[in-house]
């Protein structure tokens, strides 16, 4: 079983870097040493045919990791070209001695004059975690002419331009094939605009030793589809289906049946033992053809709603609930009930218009639906998906599933999870459906809140990685979820 991996803000990583020197007496120039050093032992496996290596270089620390990865290059008989901003001068001794090594190895630096030459892979050493801001004129026109070579990158600790706190981007961010990220891993990296930039993230500990930072908590956590089994343990053998809860959905105004259907299905192959679904007449007789499996019910108002909710362990709210007269007094009952809810799609929008703390709730928003319950813009949103986050925690005390590349979970007390797994394909109506019905089904098997909704979006996710796989993400549909989900809900 995977652990999940702790998630660091580039502030954290800066007292680990210093901490080591002081504890351990190594060097800043000695670990910039071997960050340079795995960069390079990287590049060679990788790319072993490369033979022009380009290499551009800041002033900070970053930039002295590139002049190592250039030493190291040059030294194995390659072809290295370094280019660096105009007037550029390192900042750092560490990065200082890095360049005066890289010159007495008989290497010069290029000022970036708007053209770099053809080279058969980049390295990114431009900035590092410290960056805030938009780049430089000149960094920025260095980004954009790597880019436009089409040719591998290997980027050093953060692709230039991504902030490594929140993986935005405010101006242009280096496309990288491959990023090594150095000591500790990133926040950033795995969550937003940085999942476009980043490639593939690997991650080198530059040997400090593995318990030295166990006293500093993570910003977050990212988990992966191999931890499924620390929350998906086998059941017994005498179970029955009384232990495994009871899902009540909640939706499918007129024309929005699909909905509450695909929320339904999504419970029973999480392997809820009973779902319910509270639905139009005019929707019920297509919904028991369609998944007999799920006790579809004609409820038109909240009276009708009563005697399911008392049954109920936990309601699924929102799919296909509609703005109306019907959704509104239905959502109404249910977060009158005092159960467990899982809120999602007009769930959510009605709160909007009516705030209140939901401390018995998970919501599941998009970055749109988490803009309006925060009363911001989306692009505020995906700014700083954690602040996001953890402001709905704290405006509505409830767990919070922020969707989205690399969704974040999130709660009240809890180190927020990223769940590592989820594709472009996944984008598209319904996927939300089903994932209320998943976590649903497994806060109703006895998982926390927080733990349901982690455990839910992660289990989610990759079974849209597994329906991609075998189809592509072009036109991957909701429903193409649910064999993979019943296979992956039972992991080995």
């Amino acid at each position: 079983m995977i652990p999940p991996l702790p998630l660091y803000r580039a502030a954290q990583v800066r007292a680990m870097d210093e901490l080591a020197i002081a504890t351990l007496a190594v060097p800043a120039h000695e670990l910039m040493t071997r960050a340079g050093r795995a960069a390079w032992e990287l590049l060679r496996a990788r790319w072993p045919a490369a033979r022009r290596i380009g290499v551009v270089c800041g002033p900070g620390n970053n930039g002295g990791d590139g002049f190592v990865v250039a030493r190291f290059a040059r030294e194995a008989g390659h072809e290295v070209c370094v280019f660096a901003p105009p007037g550029m001068h390192p900042r750092t001794d560490a990065a200082r001695q890095a360049l005066a090594d890289w010159r007495a190895a008989g290497g010069r630096v290029v000022a970036f004059d708007g053209v770099l030459p053809e080279m058969d892979v980049w390295v990114d050493a431009l900035y590092g975690t410290g960056l805030t801001r938009p780049p430089s004129e000149a960094a920025q026109g260095m980004i954009e002419r790597i880019n436009a070579s089409r040719k591998p990158v290997l980027a050093l600790d953060v692709p230039s331009g991504i902030d490594a706190d929140t993986g935005h981007a405010a101006g242009a961010a280096v496309q990288a094939t491959l990023t090594l990220s150095f000591i500790a891993a990133k926040c950033g990296l795995y969550t937003g605009m940085a999942r476009d930039f980043d490639g593939e993230v690997l991650l080198h500990d530059l040997d400090l030793p593995a318990d030295m930072f166990a006293a500093m908590t993570p910003a977050a956590r990212l988990v992966v589809p191999g931890g499924l089994r620390r929350w998906l343990a086998p059941r017994h053998a005498n179970a029955h289906k009384g232990e495994h809860g009871h899902v009540l959905c909640i939706g499918g105004e007129a024309g929005m049946g699909g909905a509450v259907r695909l929320c339904a299905e999504g419970a029973l192959r999480t392997g809820v033992g009973l779902a319910s679904v509270a639905t139009r007449t005019s929707g019920v007789a297509a919904l028991v053809a369609a998944r007999p499996e799920a006790m579809t019910h004609a409820v038109e108002d909240a009276a009708a709603l009563a005697p399911l909710l008392e049954r109920a362990t936990v309601l699924a709210v929102g799919p296909g609930l509609g703005q109306g007269a019907w959704g509104r007094s239905l959502l109404q009952a249910a977060l009158d009930s005092g159960k467990p809810l899982v809120l999602d799609a007009d769930a959510l929008n009605l709160i909007v218009q009516s705030p209140r703390p939901l401390p018995q709730a998970i919501l599941t928003p998009h970055p749109g639906e988490a803009a309006r319950l925060l009363g911001i813009d989306n692009a505020a949103v995906q700014a700083d998906r954690y602040a996001a986050a953890e402001a709905l925690v704290q405006r509505y005390r409830a767990v919070v599933v922020l969707k989205g590349a690399g969704t974040i979970v999130a709660g009240p007390g809890q180190v927020p999870a990223v769940i590592g797994a989820g594709n472009p394909g996944m984008a598209t109506g319904g996927m939300g459906d089903v994932l209320s019905g998943v976590i649903a089904a497994l806060h109703a098997q006895g998982l926390s809140a927080f733990e349901a909704a982690v455990a839910g979006a992660l289990l989610h996710s990759a079974a849209g990685d597994a329906a991609a796989r075998i189809g592509g993400q072009r036109g991957l549909l909701p429903s193409d979820l649910f064999p993979h989900l019943r296979r992956m809900a039972n992991p080995e």
